[in-house]
């Protein structure tokens, strides 16, 4: 059996947790998030937990059960906790800046970088070489932090651009040291 599928899932106080068919709604104080889940794959809302279940031990039904698990984990704590990424800038003369509801990069090109924030996404910028992406949905801040990078990713030779805070750039040597 699947280590991980088979550990229930405690329901912290606040969250609302529904299953209409296959659907499942987690609702909480961060907002609300929708998954709609294999038909295969059991999710019993009892009282204060989740526990997810698996009709045999196929390998294709030993994975999904791990993964339904960690998904439904996600979403509880993403309407409870919520999740963040803390971006770094590094490099002379890049930055970033919120103004309003969007987040304004200068990354070394002829032309400010603009990124509005999506439903449920929020950006934090603390000092002008650090952006924190916040959200509910591990996924969709993820996906917006991978985007953020994406605009400049950091080079190997200098180590400029923006890296995931923690993240280890791997340095070349250059012409230089040959």
């Amino acid at each position: 059996m699947s280590r991980i599928g088979r550990e229930p899932i405690t329901v912290p106080a606040g969250v609302d947790v529904k299953m209409d068919g296959n659907v499942l709604t987690v609702k909480g104080p961060l907002g609300t998030l929708t998954q709609t889940l294999r038909p295969e794959m059991k999710v019993e809302v009892d009282a204060g937990t989740i526990k997810v279940t698996r009709p045999n031990d196929e390998a294709n039904m030993r994975s999904l059960h791990g993964l339904t698990r960690t998904l439904v984990a996600n979403m509880v704590e993403g309407v409870s906790k919520g999740y963040e990424k803390k971006l770094v800038i590094v490099g002379v003369g890049y930055r970033a800046a919120k103004q309003g509801k969007t987040l304004v990069l200068n990354l070394g090109y002829s032309h400010p970088i603009n990124i509005d924030e999506a439903d449920g996404v929020t950006f934090d910028v603390p000092d002008p070489n650090t952006i924190i992406v916040k959200c509910a949905d591990k996924q969709k801040c993820g996906q917006i932090a991978s985007e953020i990078r994406g605009k400049r990713p950091p080079e190997p030779y200098h180590g400029k651009g923006v890296k995931y805070d923690g993240e280890v750039i791997r340095r070349k040597a250059g012409k230089a040291g040959k």
